[in-house]
């Protein structure tokens, strides 16, 4: 399964939050889920359930709503992290000296034929290979 773009983490907790200083971001991220054809990896879906629940976060989830979110997203384009995504993150972050599990977002995005990542985590604009990032919260 393809999708067009590629969803990170940080628009996943934002699309859940019910934080009133992030009311624009969560519909923004909404939004997002609602109307592009998204897809993610594993790497995401183990990082947001780790960060939705943490106890750091303002906004907590119990491990049973996460965990209800993660098998309903993963009924969307979901890339796995296997041999081809790991050597082909290697690559990126020896290209572009990103860290590794950027460069294993990057590699996800392109095996399921995205041209874009949502994620405030890198370079707003930047391209990495027929990969471009956009801040879907960048004014």
């Amino acid at each position: 399964m393809n999708a067009e773009v590629f969803v990170d983490t940080n628009v996943f907790l934002y699309a859940i939050s019910d934080q009133a200083e992030e009311e624009a971001k969560s519909d923004r991220a909404r939004e997002l889920m609602l109307t592009e054809s998204w897809g993610w990896s594993t790497q995401v879906a183990g990082e947001f359930f780790s960060t939705a629940t943490s106890s750091k976060r303002q906004f907590q989830l119990s491990p049973n709503q996460a965990a209800e979110f993660v098998k309903i997203w993963l009924t969307f384009p979901t890339a796995t992290l296997g041999p081809s995504t790991v050597l082909r993150a290697l690559e990126i972050q020896q290209r572009f000296q990103v860290h590794y599990w950027d460069a294993a977002i990057i590699a996800a995005a392109a095996e399921l034929g995205c041209h874009t990542i949502y994620t405030e985590d890198l370079s707003h604009g930047q391209d990495y290979g027929g990969v471009t990032v956009m801040n879907p919260f960048h004014s």
